[in-house]
Protein backbone atom coordinates (compact mmCIF):
# COMPACT_ATOMS: atom_id res chain seq x y z
CA UNK A 1 0.00 0.00 0.00
CA UNK A 2 2.86 2.38 0.77
CA UNK A 3 4.48 1.79 -2.65
CA UNK A 4 1.16 2.35 -4.44
CA UNK A 5 0.57 5.64 -2.61
CA UNK A 6 4.08 6.81 -3.46
CA UNK A 7 3.52 5.90 -7.09
CA UNK A 8 0.30 7.92 -7.21
CA UNK A 9 1.97 10.91 -5.58
CA UNK A 10 4.83 10.80 -8.10
CA UNK A 11 2.59 10.40 -11.16
CA UNK A 12 0.09 13.08 -10.12
CA UNK A 13 2.34 16.07 -10.91
CA UNK A 14 3.23 14.57 -14.28
CA UNK A 15 -0.46 14.21 -15.15
CA UNK A 16 -1.17 17.73 -14.01
CA UNK A 17 1.71 19.05 -16.15
CA UNK A 18 0.37 17.23 -19.19
CA UNK A 19 -3.12 18.58 -18.70
CA UNK A 20 -1.75 22.09 -18.16
CA UNK A 21 0.37 21.80 -21.31
CA UNK A 22 -2.63 20.57 -23.31
CA UNK A 23 -4.71 23.52 -22.06
CA UNK A 24 -1.97 25.96 -23.09
CA UNK A 25 -1.69 24.37 -26.54
CA UNK A 26 -5.48 24.41 -27.05
CA UNK A 27 -5.60 28.06 -25.93
CA UNK A 28 -2.85 29.03 -28.37
CA UNK A 29 -4.56 27.11 -31.16
CA UNK A 30 -7.87 28.88 -30.44
CA UNK A 31 -6.16 32.28 -30.49
CA UNK A 32 -4.32 31.38 -33.70
CA UNK A 33 -7.61 30.49 -35.37
CA UNK A 34 -8.93 33.96 -34.44
CA UNK A 35 -5.72 35.82 -35.33
CA UNK A 36 -5.47 34.46 -38.88
CA UNK A 37 -8.79 36.01 -40.10
CA UNK A 38 -7.93 39.29 -38.40
CA UNK A 39 -4.54 39.36 -40.11
CA UNK A 40 -6.23 38.61 -43.42
CA UNK A 41 -8.64 41.53 -42.92
CA UNK A 42 -5.80 43.78 -41.81
CA UNK A 43 -3.57 43.21 -44.85
CA UNK A 44 -6.20 42.75 -47.56
CA UNK A 45 -8.94 45.10 -46.40
CA UNK A 46 -7.81 47.69 -43.86
CA UNK A 47 -4.43 48.53 -45.40
CA UNK A 48 -5.80 48.98 -48.97
CA UNK A 49 -8.65 51.07 -47.56
CA UNK A 50 -6.19 53.33 -45.72
CA UNK A 51 -4.18 53.76 -48.93
CA UNK A 52 -7.30 54.65 -50.93
CA UNK A 53 -8.46 57.05 -48.21
CA UNK A 54 -5.03 58.71 -48.19
CA UNK A 55 -5.19 59.22 -51.96
CA UNK A 56 -8.68 60.71 -51.63
CA UNK A 57 -7.23 63.48 -49.41
CA UNK A 58 -4.61 64.46 -51.98
CA UNK A 59 -4.75 66.72 -55.02
CA UNK A 60 -4.61 65.81 -58.70
CA UNK A 61 -1.29 66.38 -60.43
CA UNK A 62 0.23 65.76 -63.85
CA UNK A 63 2.66 63.10 -62.75
CA UNK A 64 2.96 59.40 -62.20
CA UNK A 65 1.00 58.52 -60.11
CA UNK A 66 -1.38 61.38 -61.00
CA UNK A 67 -1.70 62.94 -57.55
CA UNK A 68 0.41 64.80 -55.00
CA UNK A 69 1.69 62.36 -52.34
CA UNK A 70 0.44 63.01 -48.82
CA UNK A 71 1.58 61.94 -45.36
CA UNK A 72 5.24 61.75 -46.33
CA UNK A 73 7.01 59.89 -43.52
CA UNK A 74 10.45 60.33 -45.03
CA UNK A 75 10.89 63.87 -43.69
CA UNK A 76 10.43 62.93 -40.05
CA UNK A 77 8.00 64.63 -37.70
CA UNK A 78 8.35 68.02 -39.35
CA UNK A 79 7.64 66.56 -42.79
CA UNK A 80 4.66 64.65 -41.41
CA UNK A 81 3.20 67.79 -39.80
CA UNK A 82 3.74 69.71 -43.01
CA UNK A 83 1.97 67.06 -45.06
CA UNK A 84 -0.95 67.03 -42.62
CA UNK A 85 -1.56 70.69 -43.44
CA UNK A 86 -1.86 69.77 -47.13
CA UNK A 87 -4.63 67.24 -46.56
CA UNK A 88 -7.91 68.39 -48.02
CA UNK A 89 -11.50 67.18 -48.17
CA UNK A 90 -12.16 69.12 -51.35
CA UNK A 91 -12.69 65.90 -53.29
CA UNK A 92 -15.55 64.89 -50.98
CA UNK A 93 -17.08 68.36 -51.28
CA UNK A 94 -16.83 68.03 -55.06
CA UNK A 95 -18.94 64.88 -54.93
CA UNK A 96 -21.73 66.78 -53.17
CA UNK A 97 -21.69 69.54 -55.79
CA UNK A 98 -22.02 67.29 -58.85
CA UNK A 99 -25.34 65.43 -59.15
CA UNK A 100 -23.71 62.77 -61.34
CA UNK A 101 -22.17 60.95 -58.40
CA UNK A 102 -25.32 61.06 -56.25
CA UNK A 103 -27.39 59.71 -59.14
CA UNK A 104 -24.81 56.99 -59.72
CA UNK A 105 -25.01 55.90 -56.07
CA UNK A 106 -28.80 55.87 -56.09
CA UNK A 107 -28.97 54.05 -59.43
CA UNK A 108 -26.47 51.42 -58.27
CA UNK A 109 -28.35 50.76 -55.02
CA UNK A 110 -31.71 50.51 -56.83
CA UNK A 111 -30.37 48.17 -59.53
CA UNK A 112 -28.58 46.03 -56.94
CA UNK A 113 -31.71 45.89 -54.75
CA UNK A 114 -34.00 44.84 -57.61
CA UNK A 115 -31.45 42.29 -58.80
CA UNK A 116 -31.16 40.87 -55.28
CA UNK A 117 -34.94 40.43 -55.01
CA UNK A 118 -35.08 38.75 -58.43
CA UNK A 119 -32.18 36.48 -57.51
CA UNK A 120 -33.97 35.50 -54.29
CA UNK A 121 -37.17 34.71 -56.20
CA UNK A 122 -35.25 32.51 -58.62
CA UNK A 123 -32.81 30.99 -56.14
CA UNK A 124 -35.17 30.04 -53.32
CA UNK A 125 -37.17 27.43 -55.30
CA UNK A 126 -33.89 25.98 -56.61
CA UNK A 127 -32.41 25.70 -53.12
CA UNK A 128 -35.68 24.31 -51.74
CA UNK A 129 -35.84 21.67 -54.46
CA UNK A 130 -32.21 20.72 -53.84
CA UNK A 131 -32.81 20.37 -50.09
CA UNK A 132 -35.89 18.17 -50.68
CA UNK A 133 -34.21 16.01 -53.33
CA UNK A 134 -32.99 12.50 -52.46
CA UNK A 135 -29.69 12.49 -50.58
CA UNK A 136 -27.97 10.58 -53.40
CA UNK A 137 -28.94 13.27 -55.92
CA UNK A 138 -27.94 16.34 -53.89
CA UNK A 139 -24.18 16.26 -54.69
CA UNK A 140 -24.98 16.23 -58.41
CA UNK A 141 -27.38 19.16 -58.08
CA UNK A 142 -24.83 21.05 -56.00
CA UNK A 143 -22.19 20.47 -58.66
CA UNK A 144 -24.55 21.80 -61.35
CA UNK A 145 -25.01 25.01 -59.34
CA UNK A 146 -21.25 25.46 -58.95
CA UNK A 147 -20.48 24.41 -62.54
CA UNK A 148 -20.71 27.94 -64.07
CA UNK A 149 -17.77 29.02 -61.87
CA UNK A 150 -15.55 26.73 -63.93
CA UNK A 151 -15.94 29.16 -66.84
CA UNK A 152 -14.53 32.68 -66.96
CA UNK A 153 -16.94 35.33 -65.69
CA UNK A 154 -16.17 37.56 -68.67
CA UNK A 155 -16.87 34.78 -71.17
CA UNK A 156 -20.22 34.04 -69.53
CA UNK A 157 -21.24 37.70 -69.76
CA UNK A 158 -20.13 37.87 -73.40
CA UNK A 159 -22.27 34.80 -74.09
CA UNK A 160 -25.35 36.73 -73.00
CA UNK A 161 -24.61 39.31 -75.70
CA UNK A 162 -25.02 36.59 -78.30
CA UNK A 163 -28.26 35.49 -76.64
CA UNK A 164 -29.91 38.89 -76.08
CA UNK A 165 -28.91 40.88 -79.17
CA UNK A 166 -31.64 41.54 -81.80
CA UNK A 167 -30.38 38.76 -84.07
CA UNK A 168 -29.43 36.56 -81.13
CA UNK A 169 -30.60 33.13 -80.07
CA UNK A 170 -33.47 34.33 -77.89
CA UNK A 171 -35.09 36.47 -80.59
CA UNK A 172 -34.58 33.76 -83.20
CA UNK A 173 -36.35 31.27 -80.94
CA UNK A 174 -39.24 33.62 -80.11
CA UNK A 175 -39.77 34.50 -83.78
CA UNK A 176 -39.47 30.86 -84.78
CA UNK A 177 -42.23 29.71 -82.41
CA UNK A 178 -44.40 32.68 -83.32
CA UNK A 179 -44.39 34.44 -79.97
CA UNK A 180 -43.18 37.74 -81.48
CA UNK A 181 -43.15 39.04 -85.03
CA UNK A 182 -40.09 41.31 -84.71
CA UNK A 183 -36.97 41.13 -82.55
CA UNK A 184 -37.19 42.37 -78.97
CA UNK A 185 -34.80 45.09 -77.85
CA UNK A 186 -33.27 43.57 -74.70
CA UNK A 187 -29.56 44.26 -75.06
CA UNK A 188 -28.34 47.66 -73.80
CA UNK A 189 -31.31 47.97 -71.44
CA UNK A 190 -31.81 47.57 -67.69
CA UNK A 191 -33.54 44.27 -68.37
CA UNK A 192 -30.28 42.88 -69.75
CA UNK A 193 -28.46 44.11 -66.64
CA UNK A 194 -30.94 42.34 -64.36
CA UNK A 195 -30.62 39.14 -66.39
CA UNK A 196 -26.82 39.29 -66.25
CA UNK A 197 -26.65 39.97 -62.50
CA UNK A 198 -29.23 37.31 -61.62
CA UNK A 199 -27.45 34.72 -63.77
CA UNK A 200 -23.96 35.60 -62.54
CA UNK A 201 -24.74 35.80 -58.81
CA UNK A 202 -27.39 33.09 -58.57
CA UNK A 203 -24.99 30.54 -56.96
CA UNK A 204 -24.21 33.04 -54.20
CA UNK A 205 -27.91 33.01 -53.31
CA UNK A 206 -28.55 29.31 -53.77
CA UNK A 207 -25.65 27.97 -51.70
CA UNK A 208 -26.47 29.72 -48.37
CA UNK A 209 -30.16 28.92 -48.81
CA UNK A 210 -29.42 25.28 -49.56
CA UNK A 211 -27.12 25.01 -46.53
CA UNK A 212 -29.87 26.38 -44.26
CA UNK A 213 -32.76 24.40 -45.73
CA UNK A 214 -30.82 21.13 -45.71
CA UNK A 215 -30.27 21.36 -41.94
CA UNK A 216 -33.93 22.08 -41.19
CA UNK A 217 -35.85 19.48 -39.19
CA UNK A 218 -38.49 18.06 -41.54
CA UNK A 219 -40.46 16.63 -38.62
CA UNK A 220 -41.73 20.17 -37.94
CA UNK A 221 -43.48 20.20 -41.32
CA UNK A 222 -44.89 16.73 -40.69
CA UNK A 223 -46.23 17.82 -37.30
CA UNK A 224 -47.84 20.90 -38.87
CA UNK A 225 -49.50 18.74 -41.54
CA UNK A 226 -50.78 16.31 -38.90
CA UNK A 227 -52.33 19.25 -37.03
CA UNK A 228 -54.20 20.29 -40.18
CA UNK A 229 -51.95 23.11 -41.36
CA UNK A 230 -52.05 23.52 -45.20
CA UNK A 231 -48.69 23.15 -47.00
CA UNK A 232 -48.57 26.83 -48.01
CA UNK A 233 -49.24 27.99 -44.46
CA UNK A 234 -46.67 25.53 -43.13
CA UNK A 235 -44.12 26.97 -45.55
CA UNK A 236 -44.68 30.60 -44.50
CA UNK A 237 -44.97 29.82 -40.78
CA UNK A 238 -42.16 27.25 -40.44
CA UNK A 239 -39.90 26.82 -43.46
CA UNK A 240 -39.38 30.43 -44.46
CA UNK A 241 -38.75 31.80 -40.92
CA UNK A 242 -36.21 29.04 -40.26
CA UNK A 243 -34.46 29.81 -43.55
CA UNK A 244 -34.09 33.55 -42.82
CA UNK A 245 -30.37 33.24 -41.93
CA UNK A 246 -29.73 31.79 -45.39
CA UNK A 247 -31.92 34.46 -47.01
CA UNK A 248 -30.01 37.26 -45.28
CA UNK A 249 -26.61 35.74 -46.10
CA UNK A 250 -27.56 35.19 -49.75
CA UNK A 251 -28.97 38.71 -50.13
CA UNK A 252 -25.80 40.25 -48.71
CA UNK A 253 -23.58 38.09 -50.95
CA UNK A 254 -25.54 39.27 -54.00
CA UNK A 255 -26.27 42.90 -53.09
CA UNK A 256 -22.77 43.96 -52.02
CA UNK A 257 -20.89 43.00 -55.22
CA UNK A 258 -23.85 44.02 -57.41
CA UNK A 259 -23.66 47.63 -56.17
CA UNK A 260 -20.11 48.03 -57.47
CA UNK A 261 -20.57 45.87 -60.59
CA UNK A 262 -18.84 47.18 -63.70
CA UNK A 263 -18.53 44.40 -66.28
CA UNK A 264 -22.23 43.51 -66.57
CA UNK A 265 -23.56 47.10 -66.89
CA UNK A 266 -20.78 47.96 -69.34
CA UNK A 267 -21.31 44.97 -71.65
CA UNK A 268 -25.06 44.37 -71.32
CA UNK A 269 -26.34 47.79 -70.29
CA UNK A 270 -24.57 49.96 -72.81
CA UNK A 271 -22.89 53.32 -72.49
CA UNK A 272 -25.95 55.10 -71.05
CA UNK A 273 -26.10 52.94 -67.92
CA UNK A 274 -25.28 54.96 -64.82
CA UNK A 275 -23.72 52.90 -62.04
CA UNK A 276 -21.02 53.72 -59.54
CA UNK A 277 -18.67 51.01 -60.85
CA UNK A 278 -18.63 52.60 -64.29
CA UNK A 279 -18.16 56.04 -62.73
CA UNK A 280 -15.15 54.76 -60.82
CA UNK A 281 -13.69 53.32 -64.02
CA UNK A 282 -14.09 56.61 -65.85
CA UNK A 283 -12.50 58.62 -63.06
CA UNK A 284 -9.54 56.27 -62.71
CA UNK A 285 -8.72 55.50 -66.34
CA UNK A 286 -10.40 58.12 -68.55
CA UNK A 287 -10.14 61.26 -66.42
CA UNK A 288 -7.10 59.97 -64.48
CA UNK A 289 -8.46 61.76 -61.42
CA UNK A 290 -7.34 59.30 -58.76
CA UNK A 291 -8.19 61.48 -55.73
CA UNK A 292 -11.82 61.94 -56.79
CA UNK A 293 -12.09 58.26 -57.73
CA UNK A 294 -10.68 57.29 -54.33
CA UNK A 295 -13.24 59.54 -52.63
CA UNK A 296 -16.01 57.84 -54.62
CA UNK A 297 -14.69 54.41 -53.60
CA UNK A 298 -14.42 55.43 -49.93
CA UNK A 299 -18.02 56.67 -49.79
CA UNK A 300 -19.20 53.53 -51.60
CA UNK A 301 -17.47 51.37 -48.98
CA UNK A 302 -19.07 53.34 -46.17
CA UNK A 303 -22.49 53.07 -47.82
CA UNK A 304 -22.12 49.28 -47.86
CA UNK A 305 -20.37 48.68 -44.54
CA UNK A 306 -22.29 50.98 -42.19
CA UNK A 307 -25.75 49.42 -42.80
CA UNK A 308 -24.26 45.93 -42.40
CA UNK A 309 -22.62 46.88 -39.09
CA UNK A 310 -25.84 48.46 -37.83
CA UNK A 311 -27.80 45.36 -38.88
CA UNK A 312 -25.39 43.04 -37.09
CA UNK A 313 -25.56 45.23 -33.98
CA UNK A 314 -29.36 45.07 -34.04
CA UNK A 315 -29.23 41.29 -34.49
CA UNK A 316 -26.87 40.93 -31.54
CA UNK A 317 -29.20 43.03 -29.36
CA UNK A 318 -32.19 40.93 -30.44
CA UNK A 319 -30.35 37.72 -29.54
CA UNK A 320 -29.43 39.11 -26.12
CA UNK A 321 -33.05 40.04 -25.45
CA UNK A 322 -34.21 36.56 -26.46
CA UNK A 323 -31.85 35.07 -23.91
Amino acid sequence: MTNAAASVSVNAPAGENKSRLSRIISGLAARLVIIIPYCWLLFFFLVPFVIVFKISLSQTAISMPPYMPTLDLGGGISGLLGSLKELSFDNYLWLTEDALYFNAYVSSVVIAGISTVLTLLVGYPIAYGMARAPASLRPTLLMLVILPFWTSFLIRVYAWIGILKPEGLLNQFLIGVGVVSEPLIILNTYTAIFIGIVYSYLPFMVLPLYSTLEKMDNSLIEAANDLGCPPISAFWKITFPLSLPGVIAGCLLVFIPAVGEFVIPDLLGGSQTLMIGRTLWNEFFNNRDWPVASAVATILLLVLVIPIVLFQHAQAKAQEQDR
